[in-house]
């Protein structure tokens, strides 16, 4: 048997090939467009796949203000901040956040599903979310993704 062969491939920096991919957020429920998202950031999708090392695509989110949720979370999710003075904490709910800043509901769902270290700080650096159809990213030709073939 040639054990050549089964060598096991440890990508890097130089050796990975980053995507760029557009994902249309319209219809698309919240958790799971983020845990998809979050999968394509990490490159867990690709066969050389390292668990250290960005190996992830670039991702494109357009429609963020079009993002649904099941249930009676659209009536029941709150978010939550403090300022940092006594008595400073901030709750706004999910119809409020979607009136100001529809981008941050999916930047915060796919930040919480990304690694909590350098890395995941990283990973998220490679996400662009956009309200509306028009983005800046066309120079890079982004590919089309369909998030409903990925597992």
């Amino acid at each position: 048997m040639d054990t050549l062969s089964y060598k096991t491939v440890s990508a890097n920096k130089e050796t990975v090939v980053k995507d760029w991919l557009l994902v249309d957020a319209e219809n698309e429920i919240l958790g799971r467009l983020a845990s998809k998202v979050a999968k394509l950031l990490r490159g867990k999708h690709k066969p050389n796949f390292t668990p250290h090392v960005d190996c992830g695509d670039n991702i494109i989110i357009i429609n963020a203000e079009k993002v649904r949720l099941s249930g009676n979370k659209k009536d029941q999710k709150e978010y939550m901040r403090h300022t940092g003075y006594p008595g400073g904490q901030r709750i706004k709910t999910f119809e409020q956040v979607l009136a100001t800043k529809p981008t941050f509901i999916i930047e915060n769902a796919v930040r919480g599903m990304l690694p909590k270290n350098r890395l995941g700080r990283d990973l998220f650096r490679n996400l662009f979310v956009y309200t509306g159809t028009t983005h800046p990213h066309e120079a890079q030709q982004p590919k089309k993704t369909n998030l409903k073939s990925i597992k």
